[in-house]
């Protein structure tokens, strides 16, 4: 057996014990509810918005209409206006903005009547990278994605693709990156759904290789292309020469 057999045996050995896998838990699936028209779920209550870089904000006086302004939210997270220079606007509502605007336009008007107003909202960013067919950024408007969907957005796995070990990459408080793990298996073969966790903004889902594909490819690249190996062999039957008998 030459060494590519073997990688090859060995990832269809993997996938029939992945698709084992897969077939034991479609009999604890619930039926598809037979509905003429059927609405998808969603949750009862979201989170309040929070800000982002780049979305577009209505400052509105309801006593002062002549101070009413459109700001962007700058890529440092800050806004600035008329009467107040550098107001920090990423991850707060707008009822917080609107509280930090009043209190430092207190020092020019009387009483200030201040509202923000969220006017366009900049789009979701995530990004999917390693064995994927269509690894890249991808930008929605509205939820964010789950990590199925991202993944289905990047054209799914490859054949190389350890999909036991997918993580995402997420930058955490004071913009540290930590590593998360995900449970894609889980996801597609139906047996934990709740496990499609829904991605935050700016996230990375990073599928990695699989090590029997990991060590082919360092076969391929550092040992087979500069030393020739002949792993068959061969071997030849040669006639025993007789003497006649005389």
């Amino acid at each position: 057996m030459t060494i590519r057999a073997f990688f090859v045996c060995a990832g269809l050995a993997g996938a029939a014990i992945t698709l084992g896998g897969c077939a034991q838990t479609e009999s604890d699936l619930p039926p598809m509810p037979q509905i003429a028209t059927p609405q998808p779920g969603g949750p009862a209550t979201l989170p309040a918005y929070k800000v982002q870089v780049g979305d577009l904000l209505d400052v509105k006086l309801f006593l002062n209409p002549e101070l009413n302004e459109e700001v962007v939210v700058r890529p440092d997270g800050m806004i600035s206006t008329t009467l107040a220079e550098d107001i920090q606007a990423y991850n707060h509502t707008p009822a917080e903005i609107s509280a930090a605007l009043r209190e430092r336009y207190r020092s020019t008007l009387t009483d200030p009547q201040i509202s923000v107003i969220v006017h366009t909202f900049a789009p979701n960013r995530i990004y999917v990278a390693g064995e994927v067919n269509s690894p890249g950024e991808f930008i929605t408007v509205g939820p964010n994605l789950t990590i199925s969907q991202a993944i289905a957005r990047a054209g799914g796995v490859k054949l190389s693709a350890a999909q036991a070990r997918i993580f995402v990459l997420r930058r955490g408080e004071g913009d540290k990156p930590q590593a998360l793990q995900v449970s894609y298996l889980d996801v597609i073969s139906g047996k934990d759904p709740a496990a499609d966790a829904r991605l935050a903004q700016y996230d990375v889902v990073y599928v990695p290789r699989t090590g029997v594909y990991e060590a082919y490819t360092f076969w391929n690249q550092f040992v087979q292309q500069f030393v020739p190996f002949n792993w068959g062999f061969s071997y030849n039957i040669n006639p025993v020469a007789t003497t006649p008998s005389k």
